[in-house]
Order: C-alpha cells, then sequence, then structure tokens
C-alpha cells in the first residue's frame, strides 16, 4: 500500500542552565506546505529550572497561538532571531513524514528524555504486540519502560501504553502505534474499542470495535444469548463472532488515543 509522505522541517529546542550542559526540552516541527507548526514541549519545569517555571511552562501554549495567528514560517524565524541565550534552537533540518501529530511524537521521544512522574506525565509501556488483526502470540507480559503523554490527558492508575500491529485498525491506528488504554472496561462496551486477551497457555491479544447484539430463535423470542462481534476499521477485514467461545476470551482494556 502506497502512503502519502510530506517534507517537514525540524528544530530542536534547547535550555541551558547555568552549570550545565544544554538540555533538550522539545521539538518544533514546520509543515512548509501549510505553514503550519506542530509542537511538543517537556513539562518537568519543577526539575530542570525551578526558578523559571512561571515562564518555561507556558512557552508551548504562547508559540502554538503564535502560530495560529502569524503562521509557521514566521514563528520559526522568530524563534530563530529572538531567542535568549537559555532557550536555544537548532538550525532546521528536512524529515520526511507521513502524519504529523504522529511524527512530532515520535520525534519527541527520540530528541527529549524528560524525568519520569509516574501516572502524573508517564504511562507505563508493556511488552505486548497488540495486535490489530488476528491474534499473536506473545511471551510474558512485562513493563519495559515508562512512556510520556501529551499534556491533555489525564492520566490514572490502571492506563498503560502497549504497541498495536497490523492494519485492521486503520484509519485510526496505524500498524506500529503506540496507544494508550484503560483497564477495567466499565459499564456498555458497546461501539467501544477494546484489547481482547485469548485464554490460554499463550497471552495472545487482539484490538477491535466491540459489539453485542441479542440472539432470537425461529419464534422470535429472546433466546438468552447474545452475539459477540470484534469488528476492525479497516474495511478490507472481516469481523468475527466470539459466540461459540466466549469464554476464551477476555475484555482486558479499552483504548483511548494513540501516542504516534
Amino acid at each position: 500500500m502506497l502512503v502519502a509522505t510530506h517534507t517537514a522541517r525540524l528544530a530542536v529546542l534547547s535550555l541551558e542552565t547555568t552549570g550545565r550542559e544544554a538540555i533538550p526540552v522539545g521539538v518544533c516541527l514546520e509543515d512548509p506546505d501549510h505553514d503550519r507548526l506542530y509542537l511538543r514541549l517537556r513539562r518537568d519545569w519543577n526539575e530542570i529550572a525551578p526558578e523559571e517555571i512561571e515562564v518555561l511552562s507556558d512557552i508551548e501554549a504562547d508559540l502554538s497561538a503564535k502560530a495560529d495567528e502569524l503562521g509557521a514560517a514566521r514563528v520559526m524565524a522568530y524563534l530563530e532571531d529572538t531567542l535568549s541565550n537559555a532557550i536555544r534552537i537548532s538550525d532546521r533540518r528536512d524529515v520526511i513524514v507521513e502524519n504529523f501529530d504522529r511524527a512530532v511524537s515520535r520525534l519527541y521521544r527520540q530528541h527529549v528524555n524528560s524525568t519520569v512522574q509516574e501516572y502524573v506525565t508517564h504511562l507505563p509501556r508493556y511488552s505486548l504486540a497488540a495486535a490489530a488483526g488476528p491474534f499473536l502470540e506473545n511471551p510474558e507480559v512485562e513493563v519495559e519502560g515508562w512512556e510520556e503523554t501529551p499534556g491533555g490527558l489525564r492520566l490514572s492508575e490502571g492506563m498503560f501504553v502497549a504497541r498495536v500491529q497490523g492494519r485492521s485498525m486503520e484509519p485510526l491506528i496505524a500498524d506500529g502505534s503506540l496507544c494508550v488504554f484503560r483497564k477495567n472496561v466499565t459499564g456498555s462496551r458497546q461501539g467501544r474499542l477494546v484489547l481482547v486477551e485469548a485464554l490460554g497457555d499463550n497471552n495472545r491479544y487482539t484490538v477491535k470495535r466491540y459489539r453485542s447484539e441479542k440472539v432470537f430463535d425461529q419464534d422470535g423470542d429472546f433466546s438468552g444469548q447474545s452475539r459477540i462481534t470484534l469488528e476492525p476499521l479497516n474495511t478490507e477485514f472481516e469481523a468475527w463472532d466470539l459466540t461459540e467461545q466466549e469464554d476464551r476470551y477476555q475484555i482486558i482494556a479499552e483504548f483511548v488515543q494513540t501516542l504516534d
């Protein structure tokens, strides 16, 4: 499948404090075709520059507002011309991206190593490969590390990050995406995207949209059973039912959002 790519311009923001080397604090990704700016800055200013926290904590919102008003090119030029000695911006370099939102998250992780604040700014990342397609066999699930999440996402214990493999949930979940999930699905599951575990000797997982409908007999009476269907979002793939072997499967989490 051919995927459209775009040329973007990447710059890395760094902070210099007295007696310390420059610390990467964020990335700026310019979309020159649409004059749009994508930003991602770290949020642990209290750890790296507590004396400047009031100013630094507003930088991302201020730059985003300026980019919306003036356009990306003018804001990038402004940063290159006016940033102080404390905050520096690297030279812009061309990068090829498929999706700007996912790219800025990926580039942020590559260039910035922020302080882990468990369930405040970071969620645990698990080694399970949740398959957005057929079930995949996986080794024992364990925590690989902690993944920083966007500032607008409220975190709580029971949330975690895992990488989804497969194309059946495209375009919402691209093959290989890091995704946020929430354990203990409460209330109706109807229409939700859920992470399903196949019970057995090997841990196997899939992500699908959950559908449930009552089963009626030939007389039109409710049989007391429901048909559980797991649906892909990609029309190239087929849905499948859990009715006959429902006890072999367990809904372990619901999908929240992608990180890249």
